[in-house]
């Protein structure tokens, strides 16, 4: 759903944008979109990516939840992914900013995880987590992207090639294979289940 709004809002205005509500909004050529509610197993889902990075020894400021990141796309103006596994360096350019967003210019961070939305290959939201922010994503520079399908039960992992998500596919029992975090022991299915 778009909110309508009697102008455009620049990053800034949506970055301090607070109507009230819980609402999700990403900013669409300077309107806001509605998100949608997050499924309860789409959250459960991120919290327990998070508890696993925890155990690699990524400490709390490496992960981040309701961060954005700024892209240069005509789809979006930043987008919200589910979970942020920050470098080093993107976890200090974001510490302690009171808009909780990365900026274009500023550094990458390591992974970008997002839940998928249920819809078919037709849909606004397989077009946006499938088409659109793998191609924002990458234009952007970040090396590796995550679409966890719960419906498609499937969770994808994407490495940076030349601007481009080569994407490798994870099923059932498959170890979860991530160039940037080789010790990851996981499969698809815990993955999916969220730990249960």
């Amino acid at each position: 759903m778009t909110v309508t709004t009697q102008r455009r809002l620049t990053l800034a205005e949506y970055l301090t944008h607070d109507d009230g509500s819980d609402t999700r909004y990403e900013l669409v050529d300077g309107v806001l979109v509605d998100m949608g509610a997050e499924s309860r197993v789409n959250i459960q889902i991120a919290i327990f990516l998070i508890f696993t990075m925890k155990e690699l020894g990524l400490m709390p400021d490496r992960l981040g939840i309701k961060e954005k990141i700024q892209i240069t796309s005509p789809n979006a103006s930043a987008r919200d992914p589910d979970l942020i596994i920050h470098s080093e360096a993107s976890a200090l350019a974001i510490a302690g900013r009171k808009e909780s967003c990365l900026f274009l210019g500023e550094p990458n961070p390591l992974l970008v995880v997002e839940v998928a939305s249920p819809g078919n290959e037709a849909s606004d939201n397989y077009q946006r987590d499938y088409v659109q922010k793998s191609m924002e994503y990458a234009d952007r520079g970040i090396p590796e992207y995550w679409i966890v399908d719960a419906d498609r039960a499937w969770v994808k992992v994407g490495t940076l090639d030349d601007r481009t998500y080569q994407f490798q596919t994870f099923q059932g029992d498959s170890l979860i294979l991530s160039p940037t975090f080789p010790r990851l022991s996981l499969t698809a299915a815990q993955v999916l289940k969220a730990g249960r």
